[in-house]
């Protein structure tokens, strides 16, 4: 690969064999089927057709005739909608076959892919029916959640446990007869789901459905295909791509926009991938020694910065987004990818559509041979779009401590000095003079350019839940004083300036117990078994005063335009922090002449706290256990007490 991968980079290569069209993979019509693939190394590409996805029963090969720019192409004549076929590549000599990395449908496993007539998937209304609204990307609130966790416990009432069409189930119900899957995100208050990897994996095997398995899904096989184990018909390639699309158009329905977690930074296999089979070498980053590199952790990193690996990113995100009605995309590792490729993917995606959010993990997993200086890092991020987002580490271990330590605690739970990094988080990682930057933990400076460009949060499918977290770092702790460190947490995300994200069933304290007598929790659950992975659906009637104040805190943050601020110079101009009586407590003011004034004080000490606030007569909307749009009391005399390990939110 070694003797390629120099020669990929020059100037000769990439004139020669940049190819710009649209129509790579199979593009079908009902009276021919073309295929395109592009294999500018190869001296001779074939397509095998099969009729089935994993039988030997293939019953044609055709060479195919090189084309332009690194393109081979060939025409097949009738309707060929629902055959499967793969490419036999030949590079120096020696041929492998490959599925088309374009592949739109694929058969079991994703052994071959399949020619389709994609417009025959789509459900009745698909295309004719409005996205929810969205305004500003601030206005999104984003709830992060595994396909399989959503219904596989017996507690959800849902029938199609583990599969896409649960989130079409509607009436389903809990033991205790309180809302469960679709009904209750439309109940909850969220604005997206944010879908851990739905797209073809490599991890279930499909063909085993009726055994317990279980991934989270970043091993990527295809690209441009749903995953078939969501599916009640993998062997199919039609089946789960009608179920996908009836999956989101249900979601959207309900008012909720959809977005998809996507892991173009590494594939699952490396020298044995489909992308290497076709072009050895070229898709991925090597060292000088010729192995491939790691940046992922996952053995390989993909190379964004080439212009084929660049397009075919590109053409992916649009062909979800053109075909299937994505409204968002979370990138994995987005630090792998180069800033050049995201800008690329934000301008690309405003020409469809400008509301649809993008945002990623702005770090590695590993050291990468792409300069820091070219990488879409957090860091780096203000050189980046202002469409593209990152998630604030900051906020997250400043909230509760690192996640790479269980009983390291963070500001809820009682570490002292944290006021700074949650000022940080509260004014969205970007320049404000209230600030004592080098107090912020992991950063010493604003990185981001305005508020549109972080992701607030407290927990994600990575590391340990909240709860297991709080359980682990305040093992002293009474289950109401870490209730109240749940609360407080969640008042925190919901009022910083940027975007809020959560875990699924964080709202009703979720738990992955390993031992619960040992107090052992699973932090890297990615193949653990439904058991721990499950949305426990019995804790939304257990744990209802927390699911109530989660709702209660979304209803006031859309109420309050003040909390959804796009730019930092009017953050700068209606926010400012209040001085306040003790240490671990953080307040603050957003004014604004016409829109009123709102005043937040965060209260992490264990005991009541006295504080003074600008005069006036204000109305109180969260306080201790409530959160919500109707007022609570009214407060005229200039102070507040603020409840132990507690947020209060007023308004004038």
């Amino acid at each position: 690969m070694l003797q390629y991968y120099n020669y990929f980079s020059t100037r000769e290569f990439i004139e020669a064999n940049s190819y710009d069209g649209n129509d790579l993979g199979a593009t079908w019509e009902k009276e021919q089927t073309r295929l395109r693939i592009w294999a500018p190394t190869a001296s001779r590409v074939s397509v095998n057709l099969y009729k089935s996805g994993d039988q030997d029963d293939c019953f044609q090969t055709l060479e195919m005739t090189r084309d332009i720019k690194g393109t081979w192409v060939t025409v097949l004549y009738g309707d060929y909608n629902g055959i499967y076929y793969t490419y036999v590549v030949t590079v120096d000599g020696e041929s492998k076959e490959a599925v088309d990395p374009y592949a739109k449908a694929v058969g079991v496993n994703g052994r071959r892919g399949m020619i389709i007539d994609l417009s025959s998937t789509d459900p009745e209304g698909f295309r004719s029916e409005p996205l929810p609204e969205l305004v500003s990307s601030t206005d999104a609130i984003i709830y992060e959640l595994h396909i399989r966790d959503f219904s596989s416990d017996e507690s959800s009432g849902m029938l199609n446990k583990g599969k896409y069409m649960a989130f079409t189930e509607t009436g389903t119900i809990n033991p205790h007869g309180e809302a469960t899957g679709l009904d209750y995100l439309r109940q909850l208050g969220i604005t997206h789901v944010h879908l851990l990897p739905a797209f073809d994996y490599k991890t279930v095997d499909e063909t085993r459905l009726n055994e317990p398995q279980f991934n989270w899904g970043y091993d990527p096989q295809h690209f441009n295909v749903p995953e078939g184990s969501y599916s009640t018909d993998p062997y199919h390639g039609e089946v789960r791509i009608k179920e996908f699309k009836q999956m989101v158009q249900a979601l959207h329905r309900n008012g909720i926009r959809v977005i998809m977690d996507m892991v173009y930074n590494h594939t699952y296999e490396s020298v044995e991938s489909d992308f290497n089979r076709i072009v050895p070498g070229y898709y991925y980053r090597l060292t000088q020694e010729g192995y491939f590199s790691n940046a992922s952790g996952c053995g390989n990193e993909t190379a964004s910065e080439r212009y084929m690996m660049r397009k075919f990113i590109i053409d992916s995100l649009i062909h979800w987004v053109k075909e299937y009605r994505i409204d968002g995309f979370r990138f994995d590792l987005m630090g792998i990818h180069d800033i050049e490729t995201m800008n690329q993917i934000r301008y690309e995606l405003n020409k469809i559509d400008p509301t649809i959010i993008v945002y990623g993990e702005g770090w590695t997993g590993g050291l990468s041979p792409l300069p820091d200086w070219e990488r879409a890092l957090k860091v780096n991020i203000c050189h980046m779009d202002t469409g593209i987002a990152v998630f604030s580490d900051n906020l997250r271990d400043g909230i509760k401590g690192s996640v790479f330590s269980a009983q390291e605690r963070g500001f809820v739970n009682g570490k002292p000095g944290m006021e700074d990094t949650i000022k940080f988080g509260v004014v969205a990682a970007t320049q404000h003079a209230g600030i004592d930057y080098w107090k912020v933990n992991y950063s010493n400076a604003p990185w981001a350019a305005e508020p549109t460009q972080v992701i607030n949060y407290a927990s994600a499918h990575d590391n340990l839940t909240l709860w297991d977290k709080l359980t682990l770092s305040c093992p002293e702790a009474s289950r109401e004083d870490r209730i109240k460190m749940n609360l407080l947490s969640a008042a925190i995300v919901f009022t910083c300036q940027g975007i809020p994200f959560f875990q699924a069933g964080e709202e009703f304290l979720r738990s992955k117990p390993i031992n619960v007598e040992e107090m052992k929790f699973d932090e890297n659950s990615y193949r653990s078994p439904d058991s721990v992975n499950s949305l426990k659906w019995d804790l939304v009637t257990e744990n209802r005063m927390i699911v109530d104040y989660y709702k209660g805190m979304m209803e006031f943050r859309k109420a309050h335009r003040l909390l959804r601020l796009t730019t930092t110079q009017e953050l700068q101009e209606k926010l400012s922090f209040l001085e306040t009586p003790e240490a671990n407590i953080v307040a603050f003011v957003i004014r604004d002449l016409n829109e009123g004034e709102l005043c937040v004080i965060y209260n992490a000490n264990r005991h009541n706290a006295r504080m003074s606030i600008p005069e006036g007569e204000w109305k109180v909307y969260v306080k201790d256990s409530h959160a919500g749009t109707e007022i609570i009391e009214t407060i005229t005399d200039g102070a507040v007490i603020i409840e132990a390990i507690s947020a209060m939110i007023l308004a004038k």
